[in-house]
């Protein structure tokens, strides 16, 4: 081995150049000058204020944009057709039963049938959600398919919303009643006037 031969395990380091000139650039990851390096320099940013003056909702933290709606649980056709025999109901409860659906916090959590291939056996579903190509294959097979009833949606009324137009007013629908005409009284006899004596003849003036 000769001395031209040699090479260093550990090189020199490189020193960092503050300037335009190096790889860098400017000030090197330094920083400005300018107003942060002046003394007393101490800005509070104004979107801070904005933020403070929002009331905190307590609960749900930095997961405050998920959805409260879970989503259902899947059980395929050929889950179904592995374990339940020919002629069989199958329902939420009936799944949970045969641990192919697990309760959440001890309810009966949504079901819904998905599945593309074709089955022999024919079921009979209910209370469950399914797709197209899921309810096709059962009706195919023979099976049946009861939907789930949508739940009754309830009206909410604006205290402050007048009734549509067209809609017959209460005052409408209820038939004026004819005005009452005042019973009319009696007008009260007057007292009789007292008779006044004659009036006397004036004495003629004498000439």
């Amino acid at each position: 081995m000769q001395t031209n031969q040699l090479i260093r395990n550990h090189p020199n380091r490189k020193r960092m150049i503050v300037a335009r000139g190096s790889k860098r650039g400017k000030t090197s990851g330094r920083g400005g000058k300018g107003q942060t390096a002046r003394a007393g320099n101490k800005r509070r940013p104004e979107w801070r204020e904005m933020i403070k003056k929002i009331p905190k909702l307590r609960g749900r933290g930095k997961n405050s944009n998920i959805s409260f709606y879970r989503k259902p649980a899947v059980v395929s056709l050929a889950a179904l057709e592995s374990v339940f025999e020919a002629g069989a109901a199958i329902t939420p409860a009936v799944l949970i039963e045969n641990g192919l659906v697990n309760t959440w916090s001890g309810n009966i959590p949504e079901v819904k049938i998905l599945g593309a291939g074709p089955i022999a056996k024919a079921f009979k579903v209910s209370g469950c959600a399914i797709s197209e190509t899921a309810q096709a294959a059962i009706i195919k097979a023979g099976g049946t398919f009861t939907a789930i009833t949508p739940k009754a949606k309830t009206k909410i009324v604006a205290a402050r919303t007048g009734p549509k137009a067209g809609a017959p007013t209460e005052a409408a629908a209820k038939p004026e009643a004819a005005p009452k005409k005042a019973a009319k009284k009696p007008a009260p006899a007057k007292p009789a006037e007292a008779s006044k004596p004659a009036a006397k003849p004036k004495a003629e003036k004498k000439a």
